[in-house]
């Protein structure tokens, strides 16, 4: 039998890690390995623990978690772990810096509960987890800050088809959104955005729409 996704929840609000924990510990391949209420035991118990998933608020005492999360995932750490931050649209402002910090996705805290456990198991297994709505949010507000100053688009080393598809994934689109779009097959979309990141030296999806952004590739 495969091991089960261990989870840390890290929220300073003690009903939420409730329902987390009854949601994650209710799932045969789920397992709620700790939890706590601030953002610097949120990076103790990560060290101890070793999660396969942190599940992080963003505002939170002692340690925020955008802090919590850059210490954790950074470019920096040897042994980066897998961060989702659980957000609310009044706290989008947060997204982008937590992205930057090296978040692997986030999520509206008010998801469903099955989306929510899609997304422990999506981070889990390797790959980013973009929320469209909050990326459209965060598009619609914070584009101009992650855009180049000229907004000019730079020499970039993809095909027409790559960058169609880098600009769908940066609107947040999923493959399968970006695959009836474009009038592909799943397979093909994920096949070309596997390329893209290999060929922008990019980590995961989260890092590919910052990317496009950067670069001017979407309005």
């Amino acid at each position: 039998m495969t091991a089960p996704i261990r989870v840390l929840i890290c929220d300073d609000q003690v009903l939420v890690r409730t329902g987390l924990v009854t949601i994650i510990d209710a799932q045969p391949d789920l397992e709620v390995a700790g939890e706590c209420g601030d953002g610097e035991a949120a990076v103790d118990l990560a060290g101890r623990l070793r999660p396969d998933v942190v599940l992080m608020d963003v505002r939170m005492p002692v340690l925020d978690g955008i802090e919590a999360t850059r210490r954790l995932a950074g470019a920096r750490v040897p042994r980066p772990a897998k961060v989702l931050v659980l957000t609310t649209f009044n706290l989008d402002t947060y997204v982008y810096e937590a992205l930057r910090a090296g978040a692997a996705g986030f999520l509206l805290k008010d998801a469903p509960p099955a989306q929510l456990l899609h997304g422990i198991r999506t981070v889990a297994a390797g790959a980013a987890l973009l929320d469209p709505e909050v990326t459209r949010q965060l598009v619609g507000r914070y584009a101009a800050r992650i855009r180049p100053v000229d907004g000019a688009p730079r020499d970039i080393p993809l095909t027409p088809r790559e960058l169609d598809v880098l600009r769908l994934l940066a609107t947040g689109l999923s493959n399968s959104e970006i695959a009836a779009d474009l009038q592909l097959s799943h397979e093909t979309v994920k096949t070309f955005v596997s390329r893209i990141l290999t060929k922008l030296d990019l980590r995961d999806r989260v890092q590919a729409v910052i990317y496009a952004y950067r670069q001017g590739l979407v309005t």
